[in-house]
């Protein structure tokens, strides 16, 4: 049985009364409104490209008689783990990188931990229920595994004597648990199906309340979806913003206000210790982040591909400094794609025999590399562009007047590459680097994964330093202290 939904089924599915505010106006349908539309499309064509004939083998696989999105695979051997890491570069060409939550993402997670749902102790037929059900219904998902910024300390709010923010179970029923907060912050919410919530980031033993994890659909009565500032709204043409027009995914503040999450959703409850262990004590955070390596390497090989063309248009691609520059970008983008490649043959049989997984060291290798450098590799495409995008029209109503177009076609054209398409690759190249959406992704970029230190904590703890020290040791050993001496 095909178990894979078309770009139509899955944009119809959006229309469920889900709650999403931008600013003061409810957006009744994310699918119709001019903030959010565009990227539902982006997101229904990589279902559309999934379930393709010719992509059948490529993107899905088979079990028990049912047909699957590939990132539901429980890798079983490192040819699972390329299928998947195939997959994955799919999906994340479709959207040159952009879209961080695309629907392999939390997808993965969820995967990794179906490798060990023993982990999950009571609640584990709850999880494996759970991942049956995601891949049956082909779902896609975001999460929202974060307490809100000012709410992460609750003594401030104890002496002001207003409540804490964080989102918390505020009582047990018969038939679930009852929550209320916020959380942050759900990346593409306005384009999924469901909502996983947790806690990345270690709790307190006192904030057992706090640990509940779970599962919910985007239009449960009582949860709000709270976006920022869309940037895809305002964008008059493709032509003018060609990554924002389509490639917006969103972001949401999650707010329950006495959310019911039936006893079968639940996944932890009550355990502070447990609440983000899940995702390391699980090929979970694994799993997905070498989608995150994948998503970022595609948007790598756009930047790279990028600065090439810039540096072509002016003719600068001559000087031996530019080229020193270029070569310095295609050595990180090879680097890194060694990395992604390295997961796979380096992979672990882990986290029991049987199962396969990414190296976890190489992973979190790559992925401290991707949060620290993106905005130094933004900064060398800035330093190519130059002064050049300034010099391009408002826009590109310039053509609609005879005049107008005369003269733009005469002065801005170069002998390298004629005027509108200087200005459309000006436009794309300001998107990456100066506009909105830039400033976006270099803020999401950097925090993807956590701060900086959650990151390189993750690279202590996967790197093994009994071996390591043991090459010091076995050199010390090879020599004492000199004859003359003793």
């Amino acid at each position: 049985m095909d178990m894979l939904k078309t770009g139509a089924e899955h944009l119809e599915s959006l229309r469920d009364g889900r709650v999403v505010f931008v600013g003061g106006e409810r957006v009744m349908d994310v699918t119709t409104h001019p903030a959010f539309r565009h990227g539902a499309q982006s997101i229904a064509a990589i279902y559309d490209m999934k379930a393709a004939p010719e992509n059948r083998d490529f993107m899905t696989y088979e079990e028990n008689g049912g047909r699957y999105s590939g990132y539901f695979l429980r890798a079983r051997s490192k040819a699972d783990l390329e299928f998947r890491s195939r997959v994955h570069r799919a999906i994340a060409a479709q959207t040159y990188g952009m879209f961080g939550r695309s629907p392999d993402h939390v997808a993965s997670f969820v995967t990794g931990m179906s490798l060990a749902p023993e982990v999950f102790g009571k609640y584990a037929d709850n999880l494996m229920a759970h991942y049956e059900h995601m891949r049956k219904n082909d779902i896609y998902a975001t999460y929202a595994i974060i307490p809100p910024q000012a709410g992460r300390n609750p003594e401030p709010y104890k002496k002001l004597n207003i409540p804490v923010p964080t989102l918390r179970v505020v009582r047990e029923e018969d038939d679930g648990l009852v929550i209320s907060g916020q959380k942050m912050l759900a990346t593409g919410a306005a384009y999924t199906n469901e909502i996983w919530i947790g806690n990345i980031t270690p709790l307190a033993p006192d904030q057992a309340e706090q640990s509940i994890t779970c599962s919910m659909p985007c239009n449960a009565p009582g949860l709000e979806l709270w976006s920022r500032k869309p940037l895809a709204r305002d964008v008059k043409a493709e032509f003018e913003n060609p990554l924002a027009y389509r490639y917006d995914e969103s972001d949401c503040m999650l707010l329950c206000n006495e959310v019911k999450v039936p006893w079968e959703k639940v996944f932890v409850h009550n355990d502070a210790a447990l609440a983000s262990q899940i995702y390391v004590k699980t090929p979970s955070h694994t799993y997905g982040n070498h989608q995150s390596n994948v998503r970022f390497h595609s948007k790598l090989q756009l930047i790279l591909g990028l600065a090439g063309k810039i540096t072509k248009a002016s003719g600068a691609d001559q000087v031996p400094a530019v080229r020193e520059t270029l070569g310095k970008l295609a050595a990180w983008e090879g680097m890194l794609d060694a990395a992604i490649h390295g997961q796979i043959q380096s992979a672990e049989e882990w986290p029991t025999e049987g199962f396969m997984c990414f190296n976890r060291r190489f992973q979190y290798a790559a992925l401290n590399w991707c949060t620290e450098n993106h905005s130094i590799i933004i900064d060398q495409l800035r330093e190519l562009c130059g002064g050049s995008v300034f010099q391009m029209p408002a826009d590109i109503s310039v053509m609609g007047d005879a005049h107008m177009r005369s003269q733009f076609e005469k002065y801005w054209t170069t002998p390298q590459t004629e005027a509108v398409e200087r200005m459309k690759l000006y436009k794309l190249a300001w998107d990456l680097t100066g506009s909105e959406f830039a400033g976006r992704h270099q803020q999401y970029e950097k925090f993807y994964a956590g701060a900086s230190f959650v990151v390189r904590n993750y690279n202590y703890m996967h790197t093994d330093w009994k071996s390591l020290e043991g090459v010091a040791e076995h050199l010390m050993s090879s020599y004492g202290i000199p004859a003359e001496y003793l």
